[in-house]
């Protein structure tokens, strides 16, 4: 029987609750594996007790990044772990999005704003202000362009506390059109989700957000497809990726562009598609063969 680690984190007053992970540890045992929730930071767990670790829930992560990937270091060289160390540490900065774009992917318009840089802040359209590594729109606001002052304070906040600091234009179809999760799950699509509008204006930088306000089913087009898969092969090295989720938005052009990609912990959703639990199972029990 395989032994199956879904890791996650630690209950807290900022940590979302994810409501996948019952479900899963006990249709994972249905079909015959040892599984359990472990959390990624309690040093109780022997890792490489478990034939594979698949990260499902670490939400706390983007505020101790570097610790969280030494810790996915350590864990691979424990056990197999899905996604891979390499992916882990390279998907945790959003700065990846500038390699997306030099391979090709559309992606959303986006500056990085490090300690001690120019700041140079739009004025003439709405902008978003978020740090390169964050989770559920922690410490993200959306900016008019009289709100100066206040995203100066907001960048100023983020380099205090160590981190670079993105600048997006707000990407006006996310109002009308919403915002597409793609997942895929063992190489290929697995289903598809439509959300609504996070950032509100007005709505401060450090108050908690609902990640993904009215979520729907979504039936992907052809074009959203196609630049989804361009993102996933972009990604350096190749490598064997057990999960993945797109998030897509509409450029100006009507076209759809990459907002992130989310490799590390991406929400599955698997309580809005039920009929994806079996694959997922399956996918998994296939990792911890191999």
């Amino acid at each position: 029987m395989p032994r199956i680690a879904l890791v996650t984190c630690a209950p807290g007053p900022d940590v979302a609750e994810d409501r996948d992970l019952p479900g899963l540890v006990r249709a994972l045992e249905a079909a015959g594996a040892v599984a359990s929730a472990e959390v990624w930071d309690d040093g109780e767990v022997d890792w490489s007790g478990f034939d594979l670790a698949v990260i499902r829930s670490t939400w706390d992560y983007s505020w101790r990044a570097a610790e969280f990937t030494a810790w996915a270091e350590r864990c691979a060289a424990a056990t197999r772990l899905a996604n891979p160390a390499d992916v882990v540490r390279w998907n945790t900065d959003k700065r990846y999005l500038g390699d997306l774009a030099a391979a090709g992917v559309p992606v959303v318009d986006t500056r990085y704003l490090a300690p001690g840089d120019a700041l140079g802040l739009p004025d003439a359209h709405e902008y978003v202000v978020k740090p390169a590594s964050g989770a559920g729109a922690r410490f993200a606001a959306r900016y008019a362009p009289d709100e100066h002052a206040t995203a100066v304070r907001h960048v100023g906040r983020l380099h205090a506390e160590g981190f670079t600091a993105m600048v997006q234009p707000y990407v006006r179809s996310v109002d009308t059109a919403g915002e597409r999760a793609l997942q895929f799950f063992g190489g290929s699509l697995l289903h598809a989700s439509r959300k609504g509008p996070v950032l509100t204006p007005g709505t401060p930088y450090d108050r908690r957000k609902v990640a993904h306000p009215g979520l729907t089913d979504w039936t992907p087009t052809p074009a959203e497809l196609a630049v989804a898969e361009r993102a996933l092969a972009a990604v350096p090295g190749a490598p064997d990726l057990l999960y993945a989720r797109v998030d897509l938005v509409d450029g100006e052009d009507g076209r759809p562009r990459v907002m992130e990609l989310e490799l590390v912990e991406p929400n599955l959703f698997l309580w809005l598609h039920p009929e994806s639990v079996p694959r997922v199972v399956e996918e998994t029990l296939k990792a911890a063969a191999r």
